[in-house]
């Protein structure tokens, strides 16, 4: 059964989904594997505060256990309150920020990418994992989600749910659509990588709401067939990464 937009703003309902990702495997492996990404880009930055936005129902922590996780809800499985459009951290202290599928969550971006800016010291970055607008992800996102997905929507999120209210296509309408003017907006920061993937594992995992499609031995399988259909992202992928460097 889907969840209400009052059970999604709940606590209880992000307590809920981390027992969720624990006892679905395929998709706590999908999990590990965004991490994995966050591990990746993190190489070489300078010294400083890594920080997690939207740690929700995740597990960053076991994976890079020297970030501190957050939540725009108080939540006992994370270090901080933290809201990503007023952040309560000093200019220039920052090294890393990661979000994973929480960027199209923030209602006002303009300000959370100021403050990203002015928290990051030079050469820091915001490392994010979002949903990505191909046919097949729009498609997907469009009927088997609670969420809104409108590519042609602006930069702002309309309502106050902090779960509830969202557009998927949020990550795509401003570091893809709008390059341009999020480039004359923020000159201190550089877009590095926007990259799709990830066409079919999320779908086999079930996510937080179907069951789970395949057994966890098919997901080696999974990533086989994910690099073969690599060239066909563009089309296909359902979630990109994001890339941004401070400089």
């Amino acid at each position: 059964m889907k969840s209400t937009s009052s059970d999604l703003d709940s606590p209880n309902t992000t307590l809920e989904r981390v027992q969720i990702i624990q006892k679905k495997k395929f998709l706590k492996r999908t999990y590990e594997d965004f991490y994995g990404i966050f591990k990746t880009y993190s190489k070489n930055l300078p010294l400083g505060k890594k920080v997690e936005i939207g740690s929700g129902a995740g597990f960053l922590k076991k994976i890079m256990p020297d970030v501190v996780t957050s939540d725009i809800m108080k939540l006992p499985n994370c270090d901080m309150v933290v809201s990503a459009e007023k952040m309560p951290f000093r200019n220039s202290t920052l090294s890393g920020i990661y979000m994973l599928n929480t960027f199209h969550h923030i209602k006002n971006p303009k300000k959370a990418l100021s403050e990203f800016s002015r928290c990051l010291k030079k050469g820091g970055r915001v490392i994010m994992v979002e949903p990505y607008n191909s046919l097949w992800g729009r498609f997907i996102y469009k009927n088997f989600h609670h969420e809104v997905f409108d590519p042609k929507g602006n930069w702002k999120i309309q309502g106050k749910g902090d779960l509830s209210d969202a557009n998927g296509a949020l990550p795509w309408i401003v570091f893809v659509r709008d390059k341009k003017k999020f480039e004359k907006l923020y000159p201190s920061l550089k877009i590095l990588e926007t990259i799709p993937h990830t066409p079919t594992r999320y779908i086999l995992s079930g996510g937080f709401v179907y069951p789970q499609l395949v057994p966890l031995k098919f997901y080696n399988f999974s990533l086989s067939l994910e690099k073969w259909m690599s060239k066909f992202n563009k089309y296909f992928a359902m979630f990109v990464t994001i890339v941004i460097e401070k400089v």
